[in-house]
């Protein structure tokens, strides 16, 4: 007999940590799927909600805003290409970060289409695998019809505005909370894990937390 499990995951595509976070947790409910039946909602955090619309170049951000050297960037990327690979997840060349608004609006209707998921993952995918560009319309409305919605109603929730009130309210909520930082993954609204832990830590975590609650 399973038990259920909540679970709240608050990113940005923009964050690498949360691409390998998102996959560390799915492999670890996959170990656990005959004891949990778990339900992911994804809620929105912006890491650079000032960011204009063309972007900034990758190295000229991270120095910027972490003051990091070429060398400890290269050092870094490095890193995160192989604790991606652990996971399955693989990471491309990114030559840019970009405004990821428009892609948490995207989110919050998929998430009423009941194919959250799915778009979160093929967004960090498209994003941190292929350099492509989640500000960038065409980009989103080609990924949400490669999970399954409808790419006419996606364009229209992009050109509408729509939903931009939700994802600012949501955002609000969440800095309420105390979140500065992502991944943050919230179990059965109680038991908080933060960053793009291994799949034993996730794994040992969602046990304790089953049972806590058994």
């Amino acid at each position: 007999m399973t038990q259920a499990l909540h679970i709240d995951f608050i990113s940005d595509i923009a964050c690498p940590w949360c691409a390998i976070g998102l996959s560390s947790l799915q492999l670890a409910l996959s170990r656990l799927s005959d004891v949990v039946d778990a339900e992911i909602v994804v809620h929105p955090f912006e890491l650079n909600p000032q960011m204009p619309p063309e972007g900034e170049a990758i190295a000229e951000y991270l120095g910027r805003k972490y003051g990091r050297t070429p060398e400890q960037i290269a050092e870094t990327q490095h890193a995160i290409r192989a604790r991606g690979a652990s996971v399955g997840f693989e990471f491309g060349p990114r030559t840019h970060v970009y405004n990821t608004f428009d892609a948490h609006r995207l989110l919050h209707w998929a998430g009423i289409e009941g194919k959250q998921v799915p778009l979160k993952l093929a967004l960090l995918r498209a994003y941190h695998g292929e350099g492509k560009d989640p500000s960038n319309r065409e980009v989103l409305v080609e990924t949400a019809r490669s999970v399954g919605l409808d790419a006419a109603q996606a364009q229209a929730v992009l050109e509408s505005g729509a939903y931009a009130d939700e994802v600012r309210e949501r955002e609000s909520q969440i800095q309420a909370m105390g979140i500065q930082s992502v991944p943050a993954i919230i179990f059965n609204q109680r038991h908080l894990v933060s960053g793009g832990q291994p799949v034993e830590a996730f794994e040992q975590a969602i046990r304790q937390i089953l049972a806590e609650a058994h």
